[in-house]
């Protein structure tokens, strides 16, 4: 631990900001790329000439490779050093992000966004890495209130910084654009981050390897195809789910047997680890699933345009603005069990509007809701992690942080998956109309022509008033429905929440060679 850590714990120095810019710069690059690409997929349907389904591969690729290197982050940390590493995967995504705006086939967009997820991957898990290390455990709160800017402003910024670009260039610049922020970035690593210490090196866990990364890759695979095929006993869905869920299991019960396991699973018998990361899962599941249906509200309900359904989601950010600051500072004075439970009770309170959304909800109605909503996100994400990451030993930190991600990945894409198949599976049930059919030949629904009129105003004037307005009200409540499902998960959070550490933690002081036989366990 340097020694500016030690000395003034109560406030983040120069030192420490100067490395976190380059760390949220890696991060604004990785989440933003996420969300700018969700909202380009109809404009790659119409340019490359392929299905939804092809086109979001674009997507599923870049998860597909997260979940495929996270896993090798830890032990490349220790072995190769931080500084390194991380300008080896800011190289990586900015190359890749080149390459997807040369790309003349989907099939070469999807191969490129696997090289820029891989590295996207390293990103987010190395950047907690140096940021714990450079602050020192008692400033962990704020400086994940930093690196968690970029985390919560990536969903609202993406599809706005998107949608402005299609419309004034074309979608090759959602790419180019990684470009100059990239470079930036790598310099400013370059002279900013501590060169490398690395560790002796520690014998590779091939053995795990062969069995965590394909069986996270396989599972999130089948998991991504669910929305498409609509059911779980389709067989591209339950059978990588099954293949991928025998190896983590299997990886499981191994990683307790090598001293250097791929994924230290050891670390969770530091109670309080286990109980953050757990709290971590459902939340993800719960908000970040139905956090991507709002925006598709806007659009399929309200007919609003990409960009403006972008700005309407900007309260959202602004919330979380506010709050995050101070939840990091109170997550190094206050113990979490004492503030997270108000946060998602907030967070619950904006969500509910959104289980009431009809045809002509207020707009300053929904607003003021996602406010509501960022204030409380604002004061859960960010202290969960800094409550998971604390107890750890310098060491520890790259693994646990590691473990965050993966945990955080994966819950992420079930919460999508299993929100997208409700919406769907309550579409679906929306009365035929006679004689009218989707492109593909297949009947159209009362529902499917109110969301397609948006696009094709030939289909309004095709269909009574009254039909139509049917329709609408049909997708509003689908919406509604599937939002009821988040509400519940959101509540269902405050279970886990409740066995945060509601006392003073100590933080672990431990040098960064001191090693000790067992993680530390907080009550």
């Amino acid at each position: 631990m340097s020694s500016q850590a030690q000395a003034a714990p109560a406030k983040l120095d120069a030192a420490v900001l100067k490395i976190a810019g380059v760390v949220v710069l890696g991060a604004i690059m990785s989440i933003l790329d996420v969300t700018v690409v969700s909202v380009a997929l109809p404009t790659f349907q119409s340019t490359f000439g392929a299905t939804y389904a092809e086109v979001a591969w674009t997507m599923t690729g870049y998860t597909l490779a997260l979940a495929t290197v996270i896993p090798l982050t830890g032990w490349a940390a220790d072995r190769f050093g931080t500084k390194r590493l991380y300008m080896t995967a800011l190289v990586l995504f900015t190359v890749g992000s080149v390459l997807c705006a040369t790309a003349d086939t989907i099939g070469q967009l999807v191969g490129y966004r696997v090289l820029q997820g891989l590295g996207g991957g390293m990103l987010m898990p190395l950047g907690m890495t140096i940021m714990t290390r450079a602050a020192g455990p008692e400033r962990i709160g704020r400086l994940m209130a930093v690196l968690g800017i970029p985390m919560l402003l990536g969903p609202i910024g993406g599809p706005i910084l998107g949608g402005w670009l299609i419309d004034v260039a074309s979608w090759h610049w959602i790419f180019l654009i990684n470009v100059p922020i990239g470079a930036i970035a790598l310099v400013y690593a370059w002279f900013a981050l501590e060169k490398d210490n690395p560790e002796p090196s520690e014998s590779f866990d091939f053995l795990g390897m062969l069995m965590l990364s394909p069986g996270l890759a396989s599972f999130l695979y089948g998991v991504s195809s669910l929305p498409e095929a609509g059911s779980f006993s389709a067989t591209k869905v339950w059978l990588p789910m099954l293949l991928g869920g025998l190896l983590v299991i299997g990886f499981v019960f191994y990683s307790f047997k090598p001293k250097h396991p791929l994924l230290d699973l050891r670390l969770f018998t530091n109670r309080n680890l286990t109980v953050s990361t757990v709290t971590l899962a459902v939340f993800t599941i719960a908000f970040m699933g139905a956090g991507l249906l709002f925006p598709s509200y806007f659009l399929q309900v309200r007919g609003e345009s990409t960009l403006h359904a972008g700005l309407l989601m900007a309260p959202q950010g602004i919330g979380a603005m506010v709050t995050m600051p101070i939840a990091g500072v109170l997550a190094d004075k206050i113990p979490i069990g004492r503030t997270v439970p108000f946060a998602l009770l907030l967070l619950a309170a904006g969500f509910f509007t959104f289980t009431q959304v009809g045809t002509d909800t207020s707009y300053v109605l929904l607003c003021g809701s996602l406010f509501v909503m960022g204030l409380g996100m604002g004061g859960t994400m960010m202290p969960i992690m800094t409550s998971a990451l604390k107890t750890l030993t310098n060491h520890e930190v790259a693994r646990g942080s590691t473990l965050l991600n993966i945990m955080q990945q994966i819950a992420g894409s079930v919460g999508s998956a299993m929100m997208s198949v409700i919406l769907t599976n309550q579409l679906n049930d929306s009365a035929v109309i006679p004689g009218l059919t989707t492109p593909t030949g297949e009947p159209m629904t009362e529902a499917g022509a109110a969301i397609a009129s948006h696009q094709v105003p030939q289909i309004a004037e095709q269909l009574p008033p009254d039909v139509l307005q049917r329709g609408f009200e049909f997708v509003a409540d689908s919406f509604a429905t599937t939002f009821w499902v988040g509400f519940a998960l959101t509540l269902a959070t405050l279970i886990p929440a409740y066995f945060l550490p509601r006392q003073r933690q100590a933080p672990n002081l431990l040098e960064p060679d001191a090693t000790p036989a067992a993680p530390i366990v907080m009550h």
